[in-house]
């Protein structure tokens, strides 16, 4: 009961960040600034380290950091390969470009359901780590729905479609959290999976966000907004834990 409570208040949680980011459309560039230095957050902070301690019993550092470099290649691929949106055509190169704000929105949910994932199976081994593990995937949810709502809205896509995916997002811990009731996944297994999106994570930041919203607003202003990002998550992920 507890984790299922938990599950709903990261709905809720990962709602009012979305939400805040379609009212503040006009400051998008500030808010994809903050979204970036959120997604690098996430990734080195939080799941990295999440990842290793998972997977210490039967893998090391390198091994952990080797799947997150994959991660980074295969959303690579997809990103330059599979869209091919560096090789589309006018009319083409918008629908690439809306197809890749739902592949980034995709990712961004499959990781929430993971979240959803470890905070089930940390709640199997006792409520104190439960409540830890909670703790972090809360204080990271908000900002997950800004960041879907914005790679959605970004590329291209409608309010609508960003507020579905939005919705997405937020019921994806939840059924996380739910899949945990019927079957159980070893430490190991989850750990590399949390590897494997903090290399996804990584190359959205990095190679997309972060470029795109210094290049529309070159200012110290967006800059600032993107160290920000990463201070607010540091400190949220290093107080729950």
């Amino acid at each position: 009961m507890t984790a299922f409570l938990l599950g709903c208040a990261a709905f809720i949680a990962t709602m009012i960040g979305g939400c805040l980011a379609l009212k503040l459309r006009d400051k998008m560039h500030l808010i994809l600034g903050f979204s970036a230095g959120a997604v690098v957050a996430v990734a080195f902070f939080d799941i990295i380290p999440e990842a290793v301690e998972l997977s210490s019993n039967t893998y090391d550092a390198s091994t952990v950091l080797s799947f997150t470099a994959l991660g980074f290649l295969l959303y690579l691929v997809l990103d330059r390969v599979i869209l091919l949106h560096n090789h589309a055509h006018e009319e083409g190169e918008q629908l690439g470009v809306e197809s890749r704000g739902h592949v980034r929105a995709g990712s961004l949910a499959v990781h929430s359901f993971l979240d959803g994932l470890g905070v089930g199976l940390a709640f199997q081994v006792s409520t104190s780590v439960g409540a830890i593990v909670a703790a972090a995937v809360l204080a990271h949810d908000f900002s997950d729905g800004i960041n879907t709502v914005q790679v959605v809205v970004h590329h291209g896509g409608t309010v609508n479609k960003a507020l579905r995916w939005l919705v997405v997002d937020a019921l994806a811990p939840l059924l996380g959290i739910t899949v945990t009731l019927f079957f159980r996944v070893t430490q190991d297994s989850l750990g590399l999976l949390l590897a494997l999106f903090a290399g996804f994570f990584l190359y959205i930041g990095a190679s997309d966000l972060i470029p795109e919203s210094h290049h529309r607003h070159p200012k110290f202003l967006t800059t600032a907004m993107t160290i920000a990002g990463m201070a607010v998550l540091y400190l949220a992920i290093r107080f729950a834990g």
